[in-house]
């Protein structure tokens, strides 16, 4: 099938969108990244926030006590995001200027509607 031009991230956006509210604990998170095999989740009644699987991982190698933590305590707030028709060499781009893996995307009036990884512009562009 021949391409109609770049890929845009509403081609290899995942969806639906796993969310989590940010007063849920962060083993709660870590299942359901497990549940859903995935690495992100966003978080609802935020502005733009995301708890990921580095996230998680990062705060047991600093020997934080997970159990009494809470997704807020160590989501990003302010999350840089994408919109469907942008470009996939435009989202490498992003990726790389701010070293993260996962960016949410959203519709014309800020609403999450998916999440382009990493993973998702390799497999895409290679």
């Amino acid at each position: 099938m021949e391409s109609d031009g770049p890929t845009r991230v509403e081609d290899v956006m995942s969806t639906p969108l796993e969310m989590i509210a940010p007063d849920e604990s962060v083993q709660s998170a870590a299942g359901l990244m497990r549940e859903y095999d995935i690495n992100a989740l966003v978080v609802t009644a935020s502005h733009h926030g995301i708890i990921t699987s580095t996230d998680i991982i990062a705060a047991v190698a600093e020997g934080k006590e997970i159990n009494g933590l809470v997704v807020s305590d160590l989501m990003t707030a302010n999350v840089e995001t994408v919109t469907p028709d942008l470009h996939l060499e435009e989202v490498a781009t992003l990726l790389s200027k701010y070293e993260i893996k996962h960016l949410p995307v959203v519709d014309q009036e800020g609403d999450f509607v998916g999440m382009v990884s990493s993973s998702d512009v390799t497999a895409n562009l290679s």
